[in-house]
Formats: structure tokens, sequence, C-alpha cells
């Protein structure tokens, strides 16, 4: 017994207000290339912190000075002559941090444009991101609020590795505003569990 073949889809006839208004999602189009373009501005600056890394590595003076002035560390009480463990971990963490920041910017720019603008059209794409087959709008916003999470995190721990060059006030200030990032990504999350229940038939 052979399956009945799928009807075609009929394309709805808009009236001409409505295919201007649906057409202006395009207008999008220019900030999700300008994303792109921030993200090319993040690659550099990944590969010139790691190469100032690797340099002052091999003892070079220069390099050193622009990695203390780059993580803000406090090199007043000690000069340093040397790379030590507590400005690698920052470094590494700050490289750490342009990465998390650059996936934050592919799912803005990927999921945004497949949610508001148009289809990709990935479905059999050896490269189609997983979380890609199922994203909506509320998906894409529990995603964005878990990424910012993650990079918040990445922040404070830079904070209290380096917790000397700070103020108590801003180390109270950073941890008040991860928590606050942290129960808004929750809150989120709640909401859009309520909104789409478990065996609701919505895709997740």
């Amino acid at each position: 017994m052979h399956p009945k073949p799928e009807p075609a889809r009929r394309h709805a006839v808009l009236t001409p207000l409505a295919g201007l208004i649906f057409a202006s999602r395009w207008l999008q189009v220019p900030l999700y290339l300008g994303l792109i373009l921030a993200q090319g501005v993040y690659v550099f600056h990944f590969w010139v912190e790691l190469v100032h890394l690797i340099e002052a590595a091999f003892g070079n003076q220069h390099a050193l000075q622009i990695l203390v002035q780059s993580v803000g560390y406090d090199a007043s009480k000690v000069p340093l002559t040397a790379l030590n463990e507590t400005i690698i971990m920052l470094v590494v963490l700050g490289l750490i941090d342009v990465v998390m920041i650059s996936n934050l910017l592919i799912m803005v720019i990927v999921g945004g444009y497949e949610t508001f603008v148009s289809r990709l059209n990935l479905e059999g794409h050896p490269d189609q991101p997983e979380w890609l087959s199922h994203v909506n709008a509320s998906v894409l916003k529990v995603k964005l609020g878990t990424a910012i999470i993650g990079i918040s995190s990445i922040h404070l721990l830079k904070t209290f590795i380096n917790a000397e060059s700070y103020s108590e006030k801003t180390l109270i200030a950073q941890t008040v505003i991860h928590i606050a990032f942290l129960l808004s990504a929750l809150a989120i999350a709640a909401t859009d569990r309520l909104l789409h229940p478990p065996g609701s038939g919505e895709a997740h």
C-alpha cells in the first residue's frame, strides 16, 4: 500500500499592505550582517590577546605590560617581570569570554534569522546545529539567557581572581548583577514552561 502523497502547500495571497508589512522583516538583514562583522572584530581581538600571551611567555616585557593593562591587574605592589599564574588565568578566562560571546552571536545571527526573517533550509546538512531544528522565539530567549549567565559567570570569576584590584563595592555590585541575570533566566524559563507545558505539542 503506497502512502498518500502530501498535498502541495498553498501560498497565501497577501494584500499589498500585508505583503509590505511581511516583507519588512528583511530590514533586519543589515542588522545580522552587522553582527557578523562584530564577530570578525572579536576574532581579531582573540588572536591579538593570544599572540601577546605567547610573546609574554617567551619573556617579551612589552607584551606582558599590555596583558597587565588589559586584564586590570594591579602590579603596583609587586612589579612583574614575568608571567605569573594569575595573569595567565585572567588572560585565558578573557579568551574563553570572547569565545562564549562569539557563540552568543552565532545563536542570535542564525537563530534570529531563522525565526524572524527566513528559513535557512539546513535540513539534512551535516553541520546543522542540533538546537536549530526546534528553535523558536521562546527557545531562543531561554538559550540566550543561559549564554548570558555563562558570560557573566566568567566575568565574575575574573573579578574574584583579581579581587585585590577591585573595591568591595564593585565586588558586591557584580555579584548582585550576576544573581539578577540568573533570576531573570529562571523567570524566562519558568514563564516559557507555563505557556508551553510539556506534552502540549509545541517544539522545544
